[in-house]
């Protein structure tokens, strides 16, 4: 269709900049007027000519003078924008409006109410983060106890947060500045109640733990509550578990020591643990430390509990870790020396503090030994995205349809001007409609984030609460978020809108042909943004799968593994003939529990660290995990047990063995020296999640080393049978310990729990970014095909067909659509492939993921426009022209 000629936009401009308002609608009517008819009867180039030259001649002093007089003095007051009426008038409008167009006004409420929901979930989420560990009164001066190694030659430190038990009192006791300390070392232990026996997480502690901490006290004395032997705190939770009433105090507990129950008295009963805290305890008991292990100066280098410390306020931190350092060196002296003239240590230790509040989003320094809720920034990052895209998605929506809509209300604005309206009060009308929907908005938002608060607690591991909301820096955090969506929102439409020229507005001649380069910029970014998240969907997907389903170069299925700690050989022996007896059992092979570390020495001077497994012969048969050079343990020869390993091929390439066989390993046995041969190398296999690289390996068959799982293999399909057979035997054998088993292939899975966390919480931000951006889309075809009812009603009269009229109205938005994967797709790239670089086993950015993406992308996109689209060609020509 034609379109209609403008007159020189730049002529326009310098009417309303020197020509007095009162006469400048007349005067831009007129030129106006004669400009059209001039058109039609002289040509364009000729009515424009005559147009410029009309307002030069309007740019005299008389005109300019007019408006000098305007701007000094106005012939009528200038109206209150606050006055009661007019407020009134503008929610009357506001409400008015917002009523007549059901459609807009229900799209924009969705998209706000959603986007408003996702960023009160993140600001939750955030809070709830850097809240860790705040809520301590001795907070500010609380710190961990961590070091680092380093090795000449090393570029990278060692870094460890565990210490042993000399750290704290020694640095405590030659550091004026450190008040106090406390170790904290986690351990699992058996407590029995009646004839069940329970195995339960414990903690040992030093008695200041609540002088230090603010873990309040339901009953009992914080001072005195674990200074006797024999003594325990529990909490609440764990009282009514055990005794079924938090009214515990004095009553005693059986808890398995070394090997036999001992009673314990509960000397206090402890509230809950805060769900924003690192350190989270149901059992405390008294930290035992012998006068042999004080004895021991080489317990400098054992490293297997958490210490904290007190320092006093305003403390030099740099200069208290400076005196911790001089204590180590000179207090550790002899038995450094000792250490490195007999088995080579090259590497010095460093001790630093670090804030016990940095301790939750550390990424150099894990929790680990009993702290929990590890996490990392990248997860505030990537979830502060989702909620920002979501937010500027609904408000592009928002800002999208007003414009669009704003030839609907061209007459509104023109009536209104020259009745006297002036721009700042239409502003201020336009900004009162966003926040008025935005209000609604927000209400709703605040229902939705209630009812999805339990999923997305589920998703991301929270326990976040509806008396979250309730803190005052929150309240007014969402205020804030209020004010800003409401400007974001309605501050562009209002100016745009507020601008319209009255005498265009009332003789339908405004044409907003150049604002649609805005438009058309807003639906690019918003799809980009779509794009972006769902490419970045479809990797964290494809990496999800590779992860679970690649092949761990052994065989994890129908393989049950029963726990039992502190497993003799004797007894392993034992069970395996027990449950061999039963036809369901393949074979049973123990290991140690958990993933043991250690280090050693190998040709000569050169230190290794590895993982050192504990196993028997039937371990690497049983797991079907291949001998690549030499052989297996064997019952054939004796002296496998005492004087041979194997290690795996990641030990063989970082000791740098040609002729790994016969090798020997040197153990760092303080008072004597253990040294091994090897007489197998082992296939490389993952014996830790594929987020982890393979490191060096070694198994041993050490008798004093006790094993802490069996795997038991059991026949496909008998999972019922071989469980009660393993239970009955288990229990018939060791009837005082704890039975608990589970699938070596779920525990496997379970490592990626993290994973699959991410990937539905990326499937559910892209869900949500393209719902708003496809509602948003479906608006501004609803708006589109009105506009052109009359040119659908002409085409179809002249004979165009359903389709052809659709790809007409359709066109324009997939154009749009697939430009927008000029902007997400390198961006998306550059993201996906650094986040990739965090795993050592990866899958490879793929041409067809973003092909999909881009498919998926302009499909969601034309079926959405498409529905109005065929809606408006169906509709019969003769109601579109009469109503026109």
């Amino acid at each position: 269709m034609k379109k209609q000629p403008i007159p020189p936009r730049w002529a326009d401009w310098l009417l309303e900049v020197f020509v007095a308002p009162p006469l400048r609608e007349d005067v831009q009517g007129d030129l106006h007027e004669v400009f059209y008819k001039r058109t039609e009867q002289e040509g364009l180039s000729k009515a424009r000519r005559a147009f410029i030259w009309a307002v030069l001649h309007y740019i005299n002093p008389y005109f300019f003078k007019a408006r000098q007089r305007t701007n000094q003095q106005s012939d009528y007051p200038s109206p209150s924008y606050l006055h009661p009426a007019m407020l009134r008038n503008y929610l009357t409008i506001a409400l008015r409006t917002l009523a007549h167009n059901k459609a807009y006004s229900i799209i924009n409420v969705i998209g706000l109410s959603i986007g408003l929901a996702a960023a009160m979930l993140i600001i939750l989420y955030t809070k709830d983060e850097v809240s860790y560990d705040r809520f301590h009164a001795n907070n500010p001066n609380l710190y961990r106890i961590t070091s680092r190694d380093i090795t000449p030659g090393d570029q990278k430190p060692s870094y460890n947060t565990n210490t042993g038990i000399f750290q704290g009192p020694k640095f405590t006791a030659g550091t004026p500045e450190i008040r106090s300390f406390v170790r904290f070392q986690s351990g699992q232990s058996d407590i029995r109640q009646g004839n069940e026996v329970k195995s339960q997480e414990m903690f040992s502690t030093d008695p200041e733990f609540f002088q230090l901490f603010s873990f309040p006290l339901l009953s009992g004395d914080p001072k005195s509550a674990l200074s006797r032997p024999k003594s325990v705190v529990i909490s609440e939770d764990m009282a009514e578990k055990q005794f079924g009433t938090t009214d515990a105090l004095g009553k005693i507990m059986f808890i398995k020591t070394e090997e036999q129950f001992e009673p314990y008295t509960v000397t206090g009963v402890a509230v809950k643990c805060p769900q924003n805290s690192s350190i989270k305890f149901d059992v405390l008991l008294p930290i035992t430390v012998s006068k042999e292990d004080i004895a021991r100066s080489d317990n400098w280098f054992s490293f297997f509990l958490n210490t904290f410390v007190l320092v006093r306020p305003n403390a030099n931190i740099k200069a208290v870790e400076a005196t911790m350092n001089r204590i180590y060196q000179t207090d550790a002296k002899n038995t450094i020396v000792e250490m490195a003239k007999k088995f080579g240590i090259k590497s010095k230790t460093i001790y630093s503090l670090q804030p016990l509040t940095d301790m939750h989003l550390s990424t150099d320094l894990p929790v680990n030994n009993g702290l929990v809720d590890e996490s990392r920034p990248t997860f505030s990052y990537i979830l502060s995205g989702i909620a920002l895209f979501v937010l500027l998605i609904a408000c592009i929506n928002f800002v999208n349809l007003t414009v669009a809509r704003s030839l609907k209300r061209a007459k509104e604005i023109g009536v209104r001007k020259v009745v006297g309206g002036g721009r700042n009060q239409l502003i201020i009308q336009f900004l009162g409609e966003s926040f008025l929907l935005c209000f609604v908005a927000f209400v709703l938002a605040i229902v939705l984030l209630l009812l999805v608060l339990p999923t997305f607690n589920q998703l991301a591991n929270k326990a976040l609460s509806f008396a979250y909301l309730l803190d005052v820096k929150l309240i007014a955090g969402y205020i804030g978020l209020f004010l800003v969506t409401g400007l974001l929102a309605g501050f562009y439409p209002a100016i745009v809108l507020s601008g319209f020229s009255p005498v265009q507005s009332l003789y339908s001649r405004f044409r907003f042909t150049g604002r649609n380069y805005l438009q058309r910029g807003l639906i690019v970014l918003q799809f980009s943004l779509a794009s972006f998240l769902i490419v970045a969907t479809l990797t964290i997907n494809s990496q999800f799968n590779y992860l679970t389903t690649k092949s761990l170069g052994y065989d994890d299925r129908n393989l049950v593994a029963v726990n039992k700690s502190s497993l003799k050989h004797s007894e392993a022996r034992l069970l395996k003939s027990e449950l061999m007896k039963f036809p369901t059992i393949v074979d049973v092979a123990p290991k140690n529990r958990g993933f043991w570390g250690t280090v050693a020495k190998v040709n000569g001077e050169k230190q290794l660290s590895f993982a050192y497994e504990t196993v028997d012969e039937m371990y690497l048969p049983l797991l079907k995990i291949p001998i690549q050079a030499g052989r297996n343990f064997s019952p054939d020869f004796p002296s496998d047990s005492t004087q041979s390993v194997l290690v795996n091929e990641s030990f063989v390439k970082e000791a740098g063995w040609k002729n790994p066989i016969g090798q020997e390993v040197n153990f760092f046995a303080y008072e004597t020296p253990e040294r091994y041969k090897v007489i197998g190398v082992v296939k490389d296999y993952h014996y830790a999640a594929l987020n982890q690289k393979i490191r060096p390996q070694l198994f041993t068959m050490k008798p004093k080393n006790d094993f802490g799982k069996v795997f038991v293999k059991i026949k496909p399909n008998t999972e019922t049978e071989s469980l009660r057979a393993i239970e009955q035997t288990f229990k018939k054998l060791f009837p005082i310990n704890p039975y608990s088993y589970s699938f070596l292939d779920q525990d496997n899975l379970k490592k990626y729990e993290s994973e699959a966390k991410w990937r539905q919480i990326m499937l559910f931000g892209a869900i949500l970014t393209i719902f708003i951006s496809c509602i948003g889309l479906l608006g501004l075809a609803t708006l589109a095909a009105e506009r052109r009812t009359k040119e659908i009603g002409i085409r179809k009269v002249l004979g165009a067909s359903v389709s052809s009229i659709v790809q007409l109205l359709s066109s324009d938005f997939i154009r749009l659509v697939g430009f927008s994967f000029v902007l997400a797709f390198p961006a998306a790239y550059y993201a996906i492939d650094k986040w990739l670089e965090n795993y050592p086993y990866r899958i490879e950015i793929s041409a067809w993921t973003f092909a999909l993406a881009a498919l998926l992308a302009i499909l969601i996109a034309f079926f959405t426009v498409s529905f109005q689209s065929i809606r408006a060609a169906m509709s019969n020509p003769a109601k579109s022209l009469r109503s026109e």
